[in-house]
């Protein structure tokens, strides 16, 4: 499975790098797709808990010199912390002096064992004041170390281009300009290359960033799973443009800024720190949770492993009746669309003759198809033939829970199904699953009609807008009634 996976995203990186010469100045030597890379805020959180630690530890420390009360050993680091954020100590700037840093450390740490201490002194008058120096030296000393290892982690993803946002630009404008030569100067972001309808008067390249083609060509480019965010350059008084531009690229899942034209070198270097730096306290609406998203992964995981040893046994036995049934491959393995349009192989049970396997979807599923082998029948039948997609959602690829992945090349109705929905790609913006409210909503097996495309398009983006760690939970428990309940349906 590796392997497979492995082959795929060098085929594509090969593919969007084209020549040497077109690679540009700003995109990384090692593509990353926009899954594998790190997430900002998740980086954050892991960092506001790692100063939570090193806050509790000090308490301990300090404690062992002189007994302190509750108070100062819950109040004090709780205090911290919250000055910590208030003060932006978890927005990870590339190039703030750590002078600054490092002082803001020190005055959270002196700050909040002042104000415990005060509070401690208040209801007990004998309150030493050596037991705050103890605290606030230890904290202090602590959360010194704590950043300068966090500082490391930061530099290291940075040089992996695992951290670094990658973006592409659409019109290569004065502002687009601009922002290549700020790039370029602070290497803040990656800019992986350019769209324009006006090839010919941009050139075939703009400060050595590569046009890659015109608008339309960006809808389904091989370069999308890579970038974390669509640019738009445009005139400020274009508002027509701006809004066919928006309308244009509706269909992509990717998170699309705006960068008007007439801004000056100081509007986009705070434009292009906005995207570069990430802020623990400002995940706004747009984004997923860092915390949903590690409780998402930590679920996923302990329900993918759990399950693959619980379904050992009932998998070998279903391998093993696979291949006395058909001669062929255990596993049938298909290229489907994943998070962000990135091509993942997904694994399934073999349930077709091998001379009749369909890996494009040209051909829904219909009731007695002669196709499906005996086993074949069963399996999809019970839905048993989606276990080995537990290797998937183990690897990170798929979620437990998630939009069911199709086929690249469905088609529905003759016609190719992505092209039915405008917004189809947007249920792309999350992992896809094992199951989902879709599949729960009657909406499982073939979609045979664009009506059939339409509606399981509008539960996906319902998903996605509503996704929760208890609407997740909710998915799962109501997934087996349902399927006990399906008998009839064709799969």
């Amino acid at each position: 499975m590796a392997d497979d996976n492995g082959a795929l995203r060098a085929v594509a990186t090969d593919e969007i790098n084209d020549a040497g010469d077109r690679r540009g100045p700003l995109r990384p030597d090692r593509m990353q797709t926009a899954r594998t890379r790190a997430s900002g805020p998740g980086l954050a959180r892991l960092f506001q808990f790692g100063d939570g630690v090193a806050l509790g530890a000090a308490s301990l420390v300090a404690g062992l010199v002189m007994p302190l009360p509750m108070t100062m050993w819950l109040g004090a680091p709780l205090m911290a912390l919250a000055l910590l954020v208030a003060t932006g100590a978890y927005v990870m700037r590339k190039r703030e002096r750590s002078r600054r840093r490092f002082g803001r450390l020190l005055l959270s740490a002196v700050a909040a064992s002042g104000g415990a201490g005060t509070l401690c002194g208040l209801l007990d008058p004998s309150f030493p004041a050596l037991a705050c120096a103890a605290w606030t030296v230890t904290a202090g000393t602590l959360l010194v170390v704590s950043h300068m290892i966090w500082g490391q982690v930061l530099a290291n993803l940075r040089r992996q281009g695992l951290l670094t946002p990658n973006l592409i630009i659409v019109g290569g404008t004065p502002a687009a300009e601009r922002l290549i030569r700020r790039a370029m100067r602070t290497r803040d972001v990656n800019i992986l290359g350019i769209f324009d309808d006006r090839r010919d008067r941009v050139g075939p390249a703009l400060r050595g960033v590569p046009v890659l083609g015109k608008t339309s060509d960006l809808i389904d480019h091989r370069i999308l799973p890579f970038a974390d965010r669509i640019v738009i350059t445009v005139p400020a008084k274009a508002n027509a443009r701006i809004a066919q531009l928006i309308e244009r690229l509706a269909p992509i899942p990717n998170s699309i800024s705006l960068l008007l034209e007439d801004a000056d070198d100081e509007s986009t270097s705070k434009a292009v720190g906005r995207i570069a730096d990430f802020d623990l306290m400002q995940v706004s609406g747009g984004r997923q949770r860092a915390s949903y998203l590690a409780a998402k992964r930590a679920l996923d995981l302990i329900l993918g492993i759990a399950g693959l040893i619980a379904l050992a046994p009932l998998m070998a036995a279903i391998a093993v009746a696979i291949r006395l049934d058909s001669p062929g491959p255990v596993f049938f393995r298909q290229r489907r669309h994943g998070y962000m349009n990135e091509e993942i192989v997904v694994w399934k049970f073999r349930s077709m003759k091998v001379e009749t396997s369909d890996f494009t979807a040209a051909r829904q599923v219909s009731a007695d198809d002669d196709r499906v082998t005996r086993v074949g029948r069963f399996i999809r039948k019970t839905s048993l033939d989606e276990l080995p997609q537990i290797f998937n959602i183990i690897s990170g690829e798929m979620s437990v829970v998630g939009p069911r992945p199709h086929a690249i090349g469905m088609k529905s109705g003759g016609a190719d199904a992505s092209k039915l929905v405008a917004t189809y790609a947007h249920r792309h913006r999350i992992k896809p699953g094992l199951t989902g409210w879709a599949a729960v909503n009657g909406s499982r097996g073939p979609v045979n009609t664009a009506e059939d495309v339409r509606r399981r398009v509008a539960l996906d983006l319902e998903y996605v807008e509503r996704q929760s760690f208890w609407l997740d939970i909710a998915i799962i428990l109501r997934t087996a009634p349902c399927l006990l309940g399906d008998s009839e349906g064709v799969r």
